[in-house]
């Protein structure tokens, strides 16, 4: 397994990675519109002058990202995601420490995720992120957003 800084040559297979892995999303709430699900190669391309995107593989193959883009002292962590075949081996929690250990200037970490996405909120609230509000997006989803605050070493 190696955890690095991904590179432009490998955003069309972190889409593609990407469009597999939110397709459960959007079963769960029956919306198959998401922007995980519709973005295209331009579009992640210009997210990837914006954020900094990071994978995982294993050998050759791309089994996991994650992005973050920084805002002064706050990291907006997006689109956590690893391939099913390798779900439950501790690499989302993985690529989160790393992101929480590699920018020291951020004193608190944001993201977000649907409120029925289970599997998701289970992982993030065992890495020390709490609820800090909702966002009611229609019928279907509602959007509950999770804060992790550093705090300075002692």
């Amino acid at each position: 397994m190696k955890l690095s800084e991904a590179s432009r040559d490998d955003l069309p297979d972190i889409l593609l990675l990407q469009k597999d892995c939110y397709q459960e999303e959007a079963e769960l709430y029956d919306e198959y519109e998401i922007p995980p699900l519709t973005q295209t190669v331009e579009e992640i391309n210009a997210d990837f002058g914006k954020e900094q995107f990071f994978k995982i593989e294993m050998g050759d193959k791309i089994v996991g990202s994650v992005r973050l883009l920084l805002d002064g002292t706050i990291g907006k962590i997006g689109r956590l995601i690893v391939h099913k075949d390798y779900r439950n081996q501790g690499l989302g929690t993985k690529m989160m420490n790393h992101l929480e250990s590699i920018f020291p200037t951020v004193n608190r970490f944001e993201l977000f995720t649907g409120h029925r996405s289970e599997r998701n909120l289970y992982l993030y609230k065992k890495l020390g992120y709490k609820e800090y509000k909702r966002q009611r997006m229609n019928d279907k989803l509602e959007l509950i957003f999770l804060e992790k605050i550093k705090t300075p070493e002692c």
